[in-house]
């Protein structure tokens, strides 16, 4: 079905700032965590197994059984204002759009899976006269699970629109030294207040690992994030590590895996361990209780003395200044939304109407 939206001819073309996050439950609850993790893991880019075998069983067994325990672990990291992985995003996008100004760009977030969705803000956008688009999927490293999936988004809402704007999109930011800096800097930060760990851990979310064999560059870049913060903290191969987190299933996944690290660390002499997870743009449920809670516990059951979790860059001044470089590098090149020229176009239509082809 075709999305048809009417084009004003007196109204000033604008640019869209889309900015896409994973996404999260309405309610940290066993019902809206079903629905979300049905959305998720439906996503063939998520998961790459025949739709006629995995469909059902994820309807019928694993979202029903993981939905429950999974709400209880969002019932222990749910705020006041709801996710925190939306509070903060929204907060990222709202920061973005005071910098950027509401008569040069609109700044909008929607959710992958889950709302706002995409499509919904796109068509917002449509209906604002939005005549370009820049897609900013929140995903320092790419991935096809993710920035791919994101770029899936709005090609199938592009499918059913009469007037596609203008696209360009950010495949990825883990190699911008803003960003680089940015994430030492909150380590540093961190740091000068808590003190030096015996080791530094870099978590990232894991992916399968024939994922990468079959041509996702997400583990190099993963790698090279790390390496590059730790070139701007000035420490040495032995002074951190890399590990990947949240695995599911029985394939294997990218190694080494963070909780079996973690475990292993103590009997190592390593009992101060620090974890940062450069993966993620925001605080989430796999930061906030999978690492500062659950990973933390197993660490010290293991014998560790201390886990601090390092926070995500989150709504900073420093992340939204980030945001705004990038969009700027982006967006160049593009006339203003309101320059002259359309100014002019939408005086002589007020006064001709619109000019013959």
């Amino acid at each position: 079905m075709s999305i048809n939206l009417p084009f004003h001819h007196d109204r000033a073309l604008k640019t869209g700032v889309l900015l896409v996050n994973l996404g999260t439950p309405d309610a940290a609850t066993a019902a809206a965590v079903r629905r979300y993790l049905v959305e998720f893991l439906s996503d063939r880019r998520v998961v790459e197994l025949p739709a006629w075998f995995w469909r059902p069983l994820l309807r019928l067994l694993i979202a029903p059984l993981r939905a429950r325990r999974v709400a209880h672990a969002y019932r222990a990291i749910w705020t006041d204002q709801g996710s925190p992985l939306r509070v903060y995003s929204q907060r990222l996008a709202d920061q973005l759009q005071l910098r950027l100004g509401q008569d040069r760009c609109l700044v909008r977030l929607a959710m992958r899976y889950g709302q706002p969705s995409v499509a919904s803000v796109l068509e917002e956008f449509a209906g604002q006269q939005v005549s370009r688009l820049l897609v900013l999927p929140l995903y320092p490293q790419y991935s096809a699970t993710t920035t791919a999936s994101v770029i899936d988004a709005v090609c199938g809402w592009a499918q059913k629109t009469r007037w596609i704007p203008e696209i360009r999109t950010v495949s990825h930011y883990y190699d911008r030294s803003g960003w680089q800096r940015a994430v030492a800097d909150s380590i540093r930060a961190h740091q000068h207040d808590h003190g030096q760990p015996d080791r530094l851990l870099f978590s990232f979310h894991g992916i399968p690992q024939r994922y990468v064999t079959q041509g996702d560059p997400y583990y190099c870049q993963c790698l090279k994030s790390a390496r590059r913060i730790a070139a701007a903290l000035g420490i040495d191969e032995q002074d951190y590590q890399v590990t990947f987190q949240s695995r599911v299933g029985r394939e294997p996944w990218l190694r080494p895996y963070t909780d079996q690290v973690l475990q292993e660390l103590p009997g190592q002499g390593v009992k101060r361990i620090q974890v940062v997870c450069p993966g993620f743009a925001v605080d989430c449920l796999e930061t906030l209780e999978e690492i500062a809670m659950q990973n933390r516990d197993g660490f010290l059951e293991a014998g560790g003395d201390a886990l601090e979790y390092i926070p995500a860059l989150n709504d900073s001044a420093a992340h939204a200044d980030l945001l705004y470089e990038i969009v700027q590098q982006h967006i160049h090149g593009w006339p203003e939304p309101a320059d002259q020229s359309e100014r002019r176009r939408a005086e002589r239509f007020e006064r001709h109407g619109p000019a013959l082809p």
